[in-house]
């Protein structure tokens, strides 16, 4: 017989606040044509993109980050020094060590909050929420702050005409905690490695070579990973729907990683989804902002009313890997 004691955490999890933040400089589709042959009408119907917001300098990874993270804990209505844990989703932080999760549980206020860095693409802050939710429930934290976080204006070929379009940078984050209720369901996630060449960085850092070399830039095939969204992540978002036990007709919003307006539409369609779901089109105006793009949608749902408090939503992010994860939350 095990000698260890059995933990005392909460019985289930939920997301308790919500909080963003996107860089002051918002930048039009007029501004990427300066570097690449295309048309603002090609981008739009590519991709649904009208505007990204790129950072300045001061506009550092930490600093985003803590900016949302402010507004999630105060959404949250608690403080700082509850929060017991810091993940942080991200793949635009260059230093290999320590983790910026560090840096931002200390800048925050935190009571030495455990804190930790993830690398899982668009799928990361999916990652990022399971992983808090089994903390919660194991009991090894009260309270934990996800983050989604990126600087990919930092890894973009402005040159490259598939991807120059597509990035933003921003920083989303969610504060959870205990829930008395089934708020967070059961995930569905994976990896699909065979397909990670599909997007890549287009040179390894120990392979760089400045002198003959771009800065390292995120590529895809572009064809291939549309179609993998559109036919196999549909199939995964109602795998977490069955595993939730809920059907399409009863969800109020649907938050998908907001890669493409194409992809979402389609997904939409495939998941046959009634027309009274809300479905987050905030990659218009803030394009792909990766680990930060589903708080991101979030936060804005519930700001301009579309969404409420308590609603039921489906999130799924997939990307880089490939990866995925989807899971059904009820709103905060």
């Amino acid at each position: 017989m095990s000698k260890i004691k059995p933990s005392k955490g909460a019985p289930y999890a939920r997301i308790l606040g919500v909080g963003g933040y996107r860089p002051t400089r918002v930048v039009p589709n007029e501004v990427i044509l300066e570097t690449i042959d295309s048309s603002d009408e090609w981008i739009r119907s590519r991709s649904g993109i009208e505007t990204r917001h790129w950072a300045n300098d001061e506009e550092t990874v930490a600093a985003m980050s803590i900016e949302a993270s402010g507004k999630a804990i105060a959404d949250a209505g608690i403080s700082a020094e509850q929060i017991g844990g810091v993940i942080v989703s991200t793949v635009s932080h260059f230093k290999q060590t320590p983790a910026v999760a560090t840096e931002i549980a200390d800048k925050l206020g935190t009571n030495k909050a455990a804190a930790f860095d993830i690398s899982a693409g668009c799928a990361g802050f999916g990652y990022g929420l399971t992983l808090a939710k089994g903390m919660i429930v194991e009991g090894s934290a009260e309270y934990v702050l996800v983050i989604g976080v990126e600087r990919l204006s930092d890894l973009t070929d402005l040159e490259d005409r598939a991807t120059a379009f597509l990035f933003g940078d921003g920083a989303g984050a969610v504060v959870v905690g205990p829930s008395p209720e089934p708020a967070i369901g059961p995930t569905v996630w994976g990896s699909e490695g065979d397909k990670s060449d599909t997007i890549k960085q287009t040179v390894a850092w120990t392979e760089y070579d400045s002198s003959k070399d771009k800065f390292p830039a995120i590529t895809q095939e572009g064809q291939a990973v549309f179609r993998w969204a559109v036919f196999e992540m549909a199939k995964v978002a109602q795998q977490a729907l069955d595993a939730a036990g809920i059907s399409p007709a009863d969800l109020d919003v649907f938050i998908p990683h907001q890669a493409n307006e194409r992809i979402i539409d389609s997904m939409v369609k495939t998941l046959k989804l009634p027309e009274h779901v809300t479905v987050a089109r905030d990659v218009r105006t803030t394009g792909n902002t990766s680990a930060a793009s589903i708080p991101l949608a979030m936060e804005r749902l519930l700001a301009t009313g579309e969404a409420k408090s308590g609603d039921t939503a489906l999130v799924i992010g997939f990307g880089a890997g490939l990866v995925y994860a989807a899971t059904v939350v009820t709103l905060p």
